[in-house]
């Protein structure tokens, strides 16, 4: 793997969005230089300092990359890091196919800060919304990629900090939580296409809300948070939606609501599916446990998620 660092010094403005006060590359390329080239092709490990922080997140940049390509950022679940997500839910292969960036970001300790979850992001109240937003503008700095298409997913704890980046920032074109629930304050976010993709089976973050089974042996890492449909409900409000209309094929119902300018809220759930990445490889939460069933093959959640960001603008 070829590895890269940002020497970037950023400062989160409160109130603001992040500024760049500048810095260069470990290959001495300044940040902003029209068509640097320091970031390599394929997979590379970044650094970069935020507040204060040393902040890591990996990229993947897929040969022949326009200029002007989308962004996605992947984010781990909880147990996990951006390299595992990198390797578990196949998002490489599907940049390679439709021609955009990745980035795999890193929690502090394997967590995200979602707002009442999870672990010691939580804890200590880290500004991971500051570290995401910094990292796309550093990434944009250093590569021409379309600002009004970058898209936020996430898997688990990596859902809910997807869906409080959706209500808290105005940097993602789209956002879709797969697992998860919402745990923030939501009631000055911006209109932004959101899909959620959920199992109904899931007793970690439970299909239908309220308190699910513990991630972690002592008890503590537990979350309570509103059913998958109230924050579809929630969303199709902030975006001006009409009433959704469903359809099911096997084990999979698709609700899709239009609203208004053309953005979308949509939930797909997967009968029977626990909480996984549908077509992505076992979680670390799952190889911990022990008792979390493989993820289901009724839905390839990556194609399905680039999909519905492909069509989606800021």
């Amino acid at each position: 793997m070829r590895s890269g660092h940002f020497r970037a010094l950023l400062a989160v403005l409160f109130g603001a969005s992040v500024g760049l006060l500048g810095g260069c590359l470990g290959g001495g390329h300044a940040l902003g230089t029209p068509g640097a080239q320091s970031i390599p092709v394929g997979q590379s490990t970044q650094t970069i300092d935020v507040g204060g922080v040393s902040r890591t997140f990996h990229l993947y940049r897929p040969q022949g990359l326009s200029d002007g390509a989308p962004l996605v950022v992947m984010l781990h679940g909880g147990f996990g890091t951006g390299t595992q997500a990198e390797r578990a839910y196949h998002w490489d292969s599907e940049a390679d196919a439709r021609h955009f960036l990745v980035a795999y970001p890193d929690g502090i300790m394997r967590a995200w800060n979602a707002g009442s979850c999870c672990g010691e992001p939580q804890r200590t109240n880290a500004d991971d919304v500051g570290f995401i937003t910094a990292m796309v503008g550093a990434i944009g700095q250093e590569i021409p990629i379309d600002r009004a298409r970058v898209y936020a997913t996430g898997m688990s704890n990596g859902a809910m900090m997807a869906l409080r980046l959706g209500c808290q920032t105005d940097t993602f074109a789209a956002i879709a939580p797969v697992a998860g629930t919402l745990l923030t304050d939501c009631s000055r976010a911006r209109p932004t296409s959101v899909l959620q993709i959920h199992g109904t089976a899931d007793d970690r973050v439970p299909y239908h809300g309220g308190p699910g089974k513990a991630f972690s042996a002592d008890g503590t890492a537990r979350v309570d948070g509103p059913s998958v449909e109230s924050v579809n409900a929630t969303w199709r409000g902030i975006d001006g939606c009409g009433q959704p209309d469903s359809t099911t094929t096997g084990d999979v119902t698709t609700q899709t609501a239009g609203c208004a300018d053309g953005r979308t809220v949509e939930l797909i759930s997967v009968a029977g599916a626990g909480h996984q990445w549908p077509g992505g490889e076992p979680s670390p939460l799952a190889q911990r446990l022990g008792n979390i069933p493989a993820p289901s093959t009724a839905l390839n959640a990556t194609d399905t998620i680039w999909q519905f960001f492909a069509p989606n603008h800021r």
